[in-house]
């Protein structure tokens, strides 16, 4: 299984970069949708390959795990938003600076995911502590939900440009570039800032992760489907990026219901505990989770809506 997984995984990912984007281009509207499109029934027909080598139970849990990470990605998406705006990235080099970061996230998560499950199986009480994380992290988004985040205020941008050689210009799409020092006339390395908007894409998403790998240990402690639905998730976010940057600000609501999201995942614990249940019902689960992400995204398109409208 974990075999037809990683095939699956390098296959999509030679042929996005081999095929699809061989030369830098601007991704357009209908590309990236046809793009979403695919990669998000990929990640759902993945759940067909999972209850015919599993069960429904564990079918469940992965549509659960990969419905709550695809829309805590969109938390991603605004913040990918911004920092490309910030280091003014054309959009024909937006794609080679994501499609090095997934291939990071890949990487990053894969170690995570294999230490936390590690972690679950020798403490089992570990799982409380991830719940009680994601419940008060849930009620703190649905108060700072309101705050705009500010780029430039950013520690770690002034840190890599404090401790870096960094260009103020691209230099087509090079990450890394070698010319003459003004101060000593000898030639050294310098990092373009589509690598300053690699790195922050990058740390943002470890970030993130520390609220999304804790929510699907919550759903389940399955080493193999925590990953899949991660990795699946994930791999779409490229194409969701480009195919939502026009129309963001119609999400901007969603917020809210990630945090409620965010707090029921926590909670489900407590609740079983409370019942008596071995587990949480993985069909409620799935089914709860759908509702509040509708309840958001209709809330969304009702509010930028109508304020359009006035």
């Amino acid at each position: 299984m974990w075999l037809v997984f990683m095939g699956l995984v390098v296959a999509l990912l030679a042929f996005d970069l081999g095929v699809l984007h061989k030369d830098d281009h601007e991704i357009g509207v209908a590309e990236s949708l046809k793009l979403s499109v695919m990669y998000l029934s990929l990640g759902f027909l993945f759940a067909g390959f999972i209850y015919w080598q599993m069960d429904s139970e564990a079918t469940a849990q992965y549509l659960t795990a990969f419905v709550v990470e695809k829309t805590l990605a969109m938390d991603n998406i605004f913040l990918i938003a911004m920092i490309f705006a910030f280091f003014s990235i054309p959009r024909e080099y937006q794609h080679r600076v994501l499609f090095w970061g997934i291939l990071g996230v890949i990487i990053l998560r894969g170690i995570m995911i294999g230490l936390g499950a590690t972690i679950v199986e020798q403490y089992n009480w570990v799982l409380y502590i991830f719940a009680v994380f994601l419940i008060l992290t849930g009620i703190k988004m649905l108060f700072m939900a309101d705050k705009e985040q500010k780029i430039e205020e950013n520690g770690l941008i002034r840190f890599l440009k404090r401790h870096l050689n960094v260009t103020n210009e691209l230099h087509g799409n090079r990450f890394v570039i070698r010319k003459q020092d003004p101060s000593t006339g000898k030639l050294r390395r310098y990092a373009t800032p589509l690598l300053l908007a690699l790195i922050m894409i990058e740390i943002a998403d470890l970030v993130f992760a520390v609220d999304s790998v804790p929510a699907v240990f919550t759903i389940t402690t399955d080493p193999y489907i925590v990953y899949t639905s991660n990795i699946f998730a994930i791999l779409g976010l490229r194409a969701l990026y480009f195919a939502l940057d026009a129309i963001l600000h119609r999400f901007a609501y969603l917020k809210y219901a990630l945090s409620v999201l965010l707090v029921f995942i926590g909670s489900k614990i407590f609740i079983a505990w409370a019942m008596g249940w071995e587990k949480f019902p993985p069909e409620w689960s799935l089914s709860i989770t759908f509702v509040i992400l509708g309840a958001g995204v209709v809330y969304s398109l009702w509010r930028t809506g109508s304020k359009q409208q006035t």
